[in-house]
């Protein structure tokens, strides 16, 4: 996209106005800046974007492409051009009894390994396929990145609709990872998922190759008890696990994507075929109001385009995930990789340096346990923070509803405090109705003054289900995807991944003895002296 277009969007944002004087002017503001997908809100109102801001962010969308670019990916066209692939996760997820034309022999493979998912976690879940103890109790999925991190936040997300094995998850080549989640289950019972697409990522298979030691001091034969998620069959079948329990996927299904798909496979056996059918259905709503709808009326566009705003329009370099729903603790997590990873680039499709900052730095927590952290320094630092808040209108707990009514009091709560703040008059009425006087009131007051005008959006959804949970991935997803045409990236490759893998394995031999250090830096060598001792 042209400097120009950077430039003025920089040239608007800087004349911004006060959040709470556009809801003065406009009694219909809440209205104009949110938008619905089924039952979902998007509301985007409290933050400085205008009528004519709006216009603009959408005429730089029509300018990249987006529209254009969304139809080639969900058409299977090669978008990922440094790797030379399609992008065509949404095909995981795309239920349609009569597809379109296009795609069929991709589709017919997905469907095929979803049967084939389907029928092994209907045989984990009702004992047919037992395992060498009598019956599987415990699913434990060893991966890392996108292998762990989409499965780990569902199977929590969705806790309320478990009826299969209780499921772990060991991602950290840290022992003490995995050591904690061994301890007190029964290898016999147990059935270990290895998530590694090339079967050979080192912090998984170093996990896999010592649960498998684990497995061996009690069962027979250890590879019964492991079914793997990968391509490289032969590798799979020298670990001993049988070809009918591996599950493959494409390479034009990404890591940080794949949930959907095989690596959900630990997901699907915690709560049925039928509920991760229901997950990916939300998945595909998404899906399909994305590629319908117009670019002033698209939640993932706008969701986008509020974050260009706020990160390359006004310059503020992070985003906080603020769920207000303790099942999504881990879903800020999973957005972090999927936004960092995707967008976290220096260089344009074509290789020339980018004109603009890339993403943003994504972090978060679940409210209300968020407020008495770091909502200090959202409220009264000196950066300004912009806010994501999600909610639920109805919890599943219908015996606890007053813990929920708290909650969302809370969440709204927070979005408004961040909009109107407490001005210094304000604060002084407060301190003097305490009883302060003179300086001592005034250093008190200036304590308590809040800036105020601090921007934020809220996702309300209906009641976090498998469909809903689907909804919200596959949103997020496209809201990257938005912004990454815009800024003229390839989302779809993570090469930032590589070199720190190559030293690594270089550094392994040396702390080992094996090697010697003399071709490192100076700090390398101390600190490889100092841990050696």
């Amino acid at each position: 996209m042209e400097q120009a277009l950077w430039d003025e969007l920089k040239r608007v944002a800087a004349t911004r106005p006060v959040i709470a004087d556009l809801f003065s002017k406009d009694d219909r503001r809440a209205q104009t800046f949110s938008v619905s997908c089924d039952e979902m809100l998007f509301d985007f109102s409290k933050t400085q974007i205008t009528n004519d801001s709006l216009d603009f962010l959408i005429s730089m969308a029509d300018a990249a492409g987006v529209e254009s670019k969304r139809d080639a990916m969900f058409s299977g066209a090669r978008i990922n051009e440094t790797e030379d692939r399609a992008v065509l996760h949404t095909l995981l997820r795309d239920l349609a009894e009569d597809p379109p034309n296009g795609l069929q022999e991709e589709r017919q493979g997905v469907s095929q390994v979803r049967t084939q998912m389907a029928a092994f976690a209907t045989a984990v879940r009702d004992g047919e396929f037992a395992g060498q103890g009598g019956k599987i109790t415990d699913v434990i999925n060893i991966g890392i990145g996108g292998s762990d991190l989409g499965p780990a936040m569902a199977t929590l997300a969705l806790a309320p609709f478990h009826d299969g094995p209780r499921v772990h998850f060991v991602s950290n080549v840290d022992g003490a990872d995995l050591a904690d989640t061994l301890d007190g289950l029964n290898p016999a019972t147990t059935l270990v998922i290895v998530a590694s697409k090339t079967f050979t990522t080192i912090e998984t298979m170093t996990n896999a190759r010592s649960a498998y030691d684990w497995m061996k001091r009690v069962v027979d034969e250890p590879g019964v008890q492991f079914a793997a998620v990968s391509t490289a069959e032969e590798k799979t079948s020298d670990f001993g696990i049988d070809s009918t329990r591996v599950f493959g996927f494409e390479d034009w299904v990404g890591g940080r994507y794949s949930v959907w798909g095989p690596i959900g496979l630990s997901l699907m056996i915690a709560v049925g075929p039928d509920a991760f059918k229901e997950f990916l259905a939300g998945g595909a709503a998404m899906d399909r109001h994305f590629q319908a709808a117009s670019l002033a009326e698209n939640m993932p566009v706008l969701l986008a385009l509020v974050g260009i705003w706020h990160n390359q329009g006004c310059g503020h370099a992070t985003r906080a995930v603020l769920p207000y729903d303790n099942r999504l603790s881990r879903l800020p997590a999973y957005l972090q990789q999927l936004e960092m990873e995707s967008n976290g680039k220096s260089v344009a499709m074509d290789g020339s340096d980018l004109a603009v900052n890339s993403g943003p730095v994504v972090w978060g927590e679940p409210g209300t346990n968020g407020q008495h952290a770091f909502y200090q320094l959202i409220h009264q630092g000196t950066r300004v923070i912009p806010c994501e808040f999600m909610v639920a209108k109805e919890g599943h707990e219908e015996d606890l509803a007053h813990h929920h009514a708290l909650l969302v009091a809370n969440c709204l709560a927070q979005s408004e405090a961040l909009m109107v703040g407490r001005s210094l008059e304000e604060a002084a009425e407060i301190m003097a109705s305490k009883g302060l006087t003179g300086a001592e009131l005034d250093r008190e007051a200036r304590h308590r003054v809040f800036p105020g005008n601090r921007p934020s959006t809220t996702l309300v959804y209906p009641k976090l289900t498998p469909f809903v949970l689907g909804q919200i991935i596959a949103l997020y997803e496209h809201r990257v995807f938005v912004e990454g045409v815009m800024l003229g990236i390839n989302s779809f490759d993570q090469w930032g991944v590589e070199l720190g893998k190559e030293l690594a394995n270089a550094l392994t031999p040396i702390l080992e003895g094996k090697e010697s250090d003399a071709a490192k830096d100076g700090s390398t060598r101390m600190l490889l002296a100092y841990l050696r001792r």
